[in-house]
């Protein structure tokens, strides 16, 4: 029996790592903004370095002085620009050394992988999404993805047609294609 009052849902069980903790904050703050929503990018900085380097940053972001060990900050950047192809944005970004990872959150339409022999070839980026969008068996997902500089990468997928906490999948290669991505913004 639950000492639960009818109306809540018990909290999701505390990530071992601080990547992974990170990335589970994100999705649950995508999540309050709702669906629909453009893709946003965040500068992860280890909470203690923010602490000492920024105190007043960190006051205003109300980041407790016994956090957890190793804990991450997820930073919010400048809204990305409209129109502008995913891949070719984040080609331009160079973080400084105070930034120990990134992790970008963005919705798309993925097909099962039984449609995949069935994709037209020579499509443009949005003849492609507009295919998408008119098959069978498609789904919206938010997917959620982080980066560390030391090469750790963690990732969050959660579905339109089960939003809720408890049906959030994490694990490290989700979404390698997008974790390589995020990965070369740290390259030299």
């Amino acid at each position: 029996m639950s000492n639960l009052p009818p109306d809540s849902t018990p909290a999701p069980p505390m990530a071992a790592s601080p990547l992974t903790r990170a990335v589970l904050e994100l999705d649950e703050y995508a999540a309050g903004l709702g669906w629909d929503q453009p893709a946003r990018l965040f500068a992860l900085v280890d909470t203690a370095r923010l602490r000492a380097d920024e105190p007043q940053l960190a006051a205003q972001l109300g980041l407790e002085a016994d956090g957890p060990a190793g804990s991450l900050t997820p930073i919010e950047q400048d809204e990305l620009p409209a129109g502008a192809a995913l891949d070719e944005f984040l080609a331009t970004i160079a973080w400084p050394d105070t930034v120990a990872g990134c992790a970008l959150v963005v919705e798309r339409l993925m097909l099962p992988a039984t449609s995949e022999t069935s994709v037209p070839e020579g499509l443009d980026e949005r003849q492609l999404a507009s295919w998408v969008a008119k098959q069978p068996g498609r789904q919206e997902v938010r997917m959620t993805v982080a980066v560390l500089r030391d090469g750790a990468r963690e990732s969050a997928l959660r579905l339109r047609e089960k939003d809720s906490p408890t049906e959030v999948l994490t694990g490290a290669d989700l979404v390698p294609g997008l974790a390589e991505a995020l990965a070369a913004t740290f390259e030299d």
